[in-house]
């Protein structure tokens, strides 16, 4: 199971992410680049800047940066917001993993349904579909 991002999508959560909310980082030297799990120091922070350090995200962290459920009040009718986070087996040996992110309507009778949600894709990673759920929200302005 993998545990933390990958190179590229490290590189694409140091473009939209705050830096400081990475728990890992990867240290580049020459074609090769490093993970180390310690936060980053101040220092690394300022040397990301010369390609040196690149943010790294644990499963954890990027969990973390998901927003949590909030409701929006209407006349007739209460509209939730939320993340629902979805583990299917796909073989005896595979699990897939898919985030959505929808509102969560209620009606006054008791009935409720989801709508306008939208997915991360299937994932055999449950850290590429957070990855993915992420970026989502982040080119939506909802995170």
């Amino acid at each position: 199971m993998k545990s933390y991002t990958d190179l590229d999508q490290s590189k694409k959560l140091a473009e939209i992410l705050a830096i400081e909310s990475a728990d890992y980082h990867y240290i580049a030297q020459g074609e090769t680049a490093y993970v180390y799990p310690y936060t980053l120091s101040s220092d690394a922070i300022e040397q990301y800047k010369n390609i040196k350090y690149i943010p790294c995200w644990s499963l954890a962290a990027l969990m973390n940066l998901l927003p949590s459920e909030f409701t929006e009040k209407g006349e007739y009718s209460e509209t939730t917001y939320k993340i629902d986070i979805r583990k299917y087996a796909l073989t005896d040996d595979v699990d897939i993993y898919q985030i959505a992110y929808g509102n969560y309507r209620w009606f006054k009778d008791g009935s409720n349904i989801w709508v306008d949600m939208v997915n991360s894709g299937e994932r055999e990673e449950l850290i590429d579909a957070v990855f993915q759920m992420i970026c989502w929200l982040k080119e939506n302005d909802k995170l």
